[in-house]
């Protein structure tokens, strides 16, 4: 009984700050995802205050905050414009790996790391976060922007290759043999090829079922196939995230939006726990003694993700402020970059823990308030 006390009375206090911080942003004229980051930190590992018994409760409702960002992003587009998108930005995709991949890659090798840690820093500093980005794009009013296709392209296209590049980097990590990698590799580039393909085949039978006069119907229908193609995806090596999204592009436009009225106040709930517990795992102390690298990392791989959205949104005919629009929502890194740092350290190179740590808050905090700020939105919509 004590510890379900606790576990409900921190879940409610963390809920409540969480409110707190959004009304402070949206006076302030701000996304919440910044000030939700800082607050995880603070009462993280070696914060002001830990928060134990509720963590159990807050992981897997992070996980769920990622995929319902992505179910929802994807309920904005159609399967067609998505096949449109990624088919004219395979080029935006290569630019955006050289620039950022190969920063990250570069900085580690002027900063004496090994070359399996460099490898790892070059994806680190590679992906951009989904679920923060999907947030940002909704808070500022941006979801119906010229250049955000672009944007979803290249998050679309990170998402695929870290099928590919993850088997590589752990075969480069633990020294494993090339074919175990190869396989690896195989397996997951078969499986997102497969989901993929289905998801422009699934928008009739899908329709059918969540043609349901009860909300309740739609919500439970919907979340349950989410998650079991989530779950399905993650299995076979591809993000869990890319299954979500697709989902959400399968889902026939005459539903999208009765979908998103039904979705949106469970999405903004388990959002907000996710941006909340990004900040948990990161022990403040251990920050302060790689903050120049992880300086230096934020301001060279800001100024190439900048060059990515130029690139990306030039491609689709976007003019100078719709471009650097795009280049400033792609600067957060996330999710991704955590996964890859805890591989590192956990084949045993521990300096890409703290660095990538630093790295990840720097630019999921400074990302955000570059967005709102590099061009002024009228049409910001601040929540």
């Amino acid at each position: 009984m004590h510890d379900v006390a606790a576990l409900l009375l921190e879940l409610g206090a963390v809920v409540l700050g969480v409110s707190l911080l959004g009304l402070v942003a949206h006076r302030i004229g701000i996304s919440p995802v910044p000030l939700m980051l800082v607050a995880g930190v603070g009462l993280g590992s070696g914060g002001l205050v830990d928060i134990t018994h509720a963590e159990p409760f807050i992981g897997p409702a992070a996980e769920i905050g990622v995929l319902l960002l992505l179910l929802m992003l994807g309920l904005e587009f159609t399967a067609e414009e998505l096949a449109q998108s990624l088919a004219r930005h395979g080029r935006s995709g290569l630019a955006d790996f050289a620039l950022n991949a190969g920063a990250g890659f570069l900085i580690g090798l002027a900063i004496g790391m090994p070359l399996p840690a460099c490898l790892a820093l070059a994806g680190i500093t590679w992906v951009s976060s989904s679920g923060i980005v999907a947030r940002l794009l909704a808070d500022l009013g941006r979801l119906g922007n010229r250049e955000t296709p672009a944007v979803l392209s290249i998050l679309v296209i990170e998402d695929i290759a870290m099928a590919i590049f993850l088997p590589v980097l752990i075969a480069v990590l633990t020294g494993a043999e090339w074919w175990q990698a190869l396989g690896a590799v195989a397996l997951a580039v078969g499986a997102v090829t497969t989901i993929l393909f289905a998801s422009r085949r699934a928008s009739v039978p899908l329709g059918r079922l969540l043609s349901h006069p009860s909300d309740e119907q739609v919500l439970l229908r919907l979340l349950g196939i989410t998650l079991l193609v989530a779950g399905l995806t993650q299995l076979l090596g591809a993000s869990a995230a890319v299954g979500a999204f697709l989902v959400g592009i399968a889902v026939p436009p005459s539903l999208a939006v009765r979908a998103r009225s039904i979705l949106g106040p469970l999405r903004d709930l388990f959002a907000a726990i996710f941006f909340f517990s990004f900040g948990l795992p990161i022990v403040p102390a251990e920050l302060l003694p790689v903050l120049p690298a992880a300086l230096l990392l934020a301001v060279v791989t800001t100024t190439t993700k900048l060059g990515t959205g130029w690139l990306a949104a030039a491609r689709d005919g976007v003019q100078r402020r719709g471009r650097l629009r795009a280049g400033a929502a792609l600067v957060p890194r996330g999710e991704f970059s955590i996964v890859i740092a805890a591989l590192a350290v956990g084949a045993g190179y521990p300096e890409v823990g703290a660095l990538a740590a630093c790295y990840v808050l720097l630019t999921a905090i400074g990302g955000p308030l570059l967005a709102r700020w590099i061009v002024p939105s009228p049409r910001a919509a601040l929540a």
